[in-house]
């Protein structure tokens, strides 16, 4: 090994490299295998292993470098099975010190089982690798035809054999800190969801809005023991604070928190941004943020949103506000935040859907009244007054006292028919009379296509633009009649403060609407864009093959009272 005059020297840049390759790695395996191989080139040995050492009995051979075949036939059996006279040394523990010359017990073993080519490896050093007192291994090198390690090379040995127990324990303790950290992420983890769990199990039970707004304040701030937790809704895009759980007290409220404003207007506070945005938003800093709330440390904002299932946007409902003073809000519970987000807007969704169900009961059942009104009611009316009118026409020479008794009494039954068929009328439901919705539903019955309105209040439009919107309603179903290949339709129809949105969408074949080959006459298309352009509105299609096409109009809104 070393022998010259500069061996000091040599030892230590030995030792100076030894220390840089343990560094390079936080792998166990990795570090101790490319850790040995560098050691061999450095003290011009020609093979070495290293062993991880446990109670007796166990023990893992983790590096190793140019083990003779004797050695490493069968994937290195003759090293991982059974022992050997310094493994025994080591757990009697009578191997605390390097030792100069040890016989190998497993290459005698391989000369007399015939296992293979030795090399004329007969002999090796063996070290033990320690920290602090602790033993945890052995370091074993040799090469071939070397019977004797001097003073200075096990002290070398040794004293790279310390930095390699370091590293060891090093690495053990950083795979244990990592794997604490991991266990008490997963605690977490779970904990949240359970609770997550135990308070959707509940929501999901209620059936009332108003009963929705404060359970969720009351049981997130009660499961979680967040100081603070506050419900806001949208109505019209306008943000109001409905429910408020602080300091374990509840408030009803509706304040007003943010006005519609321009989508192009700057977004302030974290509520604001967290419903434009759809993104959860979280803040740091004493800042008030609702309206009678007191501020935290720490706050998250988290939008409450419903997939639109037909046309696949997302609309936010409202937001779920959170305010504590303990911890600021990680990634990891940000993230878990979002998946309880969604289970509050499914179960405020159930609650619409609840509600939309008992309108329909509710038209049907009117429905029903009205029909049995028609049928029963008021064709006995009708009949009784065309009989007063005829017996009182018998009577008017013969009694005329009886005649106009009988003229009262036809009059009587004009008047409360005509009393009659208003309440049948306003017994029927807005859908029910002849509009742009009722006729392009009866349109589309022609056709054989099922369509399925998705719309909430609609204003009552100019004749020109219920008109135009009809007719490129009407050319759209012949278009999904004839080319979409699909019987079912959507119409949707929505407004804000200045435009009026109608969106005609179908789950057909599709087509490309960028192709060459693509007549647009064929398709009519020309003719609803110059019907959406003679209402100064403008008119779009999207489709792709396979996916449905989608036909958008928007026209600047104009009711019949601006008119």
């Amino acid at each position: 090994m070393l022998c010259d005059k500069d061996q000091y020297v040599e030892e230590l840049l030995i030792l100076k490299t030894i220390a840089e390759n343990l560094n390079q790695s936080n792998d166990m395996k990795q570090m101790l295998q490319t850790t040995l191989e560098k050691l061999l080139d450095l003290t011009h040995l020609e093979t070495g292993w290293l062993f991880l050492i446990g109670d007796q009995s166990h023990y893992d051979q983790i590096a190793d470098v140019n083990l003779p075949p004797a050695l490493s036939r069968d994937n290195k059996k003759p090293m991982r099975c059974g022992d050997c006279l310094c493994l025994r040394l080591y757990w009697a523990g009578n191997l605390n010190e390097p030792v100069t010359i040890i016989e190998c017990e497993r290459l005698h073993n391989a000369k007399k089982e015939c296992w293979g080519e030795t090399r004329n490896l007969t002999h090796h050093a063996t070290i033990p690798l320690t920290v602090q007192g602790k033993r945890l291994g052995l370091l074993n090198v040799g090469s071939p035809g070397k019977e004797h390690f001097s003073e200075g090379e096990l002290a070398l040995l040794q004293s790279v054999a310390y930095q390699i127990g370091t590293a060891v324990e090093r690495t053990k303790l950083s795979e244990q800190r990592e794997k604490q950290a991991v266990d008490s992420i997963a605690r977490f983890i779970v904990d949240y969801y359970a609770k997550a769990s135990k308070v959707t199990r509940y929501l999901w039970k209620i059936n009332d809005m108003k009963r929705m707004l404060v359970a969720i304040v009351e049981e997130l701030a009660d499961a979680f023991g967040w100081p603070t937790v506050a419900m806001i809704t949208s109505d019209d895009d306008n943000l109001y604070l409905r429910t408020v759980r602080q300091n374990e007290v509840t408030h009803r409220c509706k304040e007003l928190v943010r006005k519609a404003a321009h989508k192009t207007a700057r977004k302030s506070g974290i509520v604001q941004r967290a419903y434009e945005d759809q993104n959860v938003v979280v803040q740091k800093g004493l800042v008030r943020v609702l309206p009678g709330v007191q501020p935290h440390t720490y706050t998250a904002a988290i939008p409450l949103k419903h997939l639109e299932r037909i046309f696949q946007t997302y609309e936010t409902m409202g937001v779920l506000f959170i305010g504590r003073e303990s911890e600021p809000f990680s990634e990891l519970e940000v993230e878990i935040l979002e998946v309880l987000a969604e289970h509050i807007s499914l179960a405020i969704e159930k609650i619409c859907l609840y509600y939309e169900w008992q309108d329909l009961l509710l038209v049907e059942e009117r429905n029903r009244l009205a029909r049995d009104l028609h049928d029963s009611v008021n064709q006995k009316l009708f009949s009784l007054s065309l009989l007063a009118q005829g017996v009182r026409e018998t009577t008017l020479h013969e009694n005329p006292h009886t005649a106009e008794a009988i003229h009262d009494i036809g009059q009587l039954a004009q008047e409360t028919l005509t009393e009659m068929r208003t309440l049948i009328w306003q017994l029927r439901p807005s859908g029910e009379a002849k509009g742009i919705l009722a006729s392009l539903k009866d349109y589309a019955e022609k056709l054989g296509i099922q369509l399925t309105f998705i719309m909430k209040e609609i204003p009552v439009l100019t004749n020109r633009v219920e008109e135009s919107l009809y007719r490129i309603g009407q050319e759209a179903l012949n278009n999904i009649s004839k080319h979409a290949g699909t019987n079912r339709a959507w119409i949707r129809m929505e407004q804000d403060s200045s435009t009026l949105y109608m969106k005609i969408s179908d789950q057909g074949r599709g087509f490309n609407p960028g192709s060459p080959e693509l007549c647009p006459h064929s398709l009519g298309l020309t003719s609803m864009r110059e019907r959406a352009s003679e209402i100064q509105g403008t008119l779009s299609i999207s489709s792709e093959e396979g996916t449905g096409t989608m036909v958008t109009v928007m026209v600047p809104f104009l009711s019949k009272k601006e008119v």
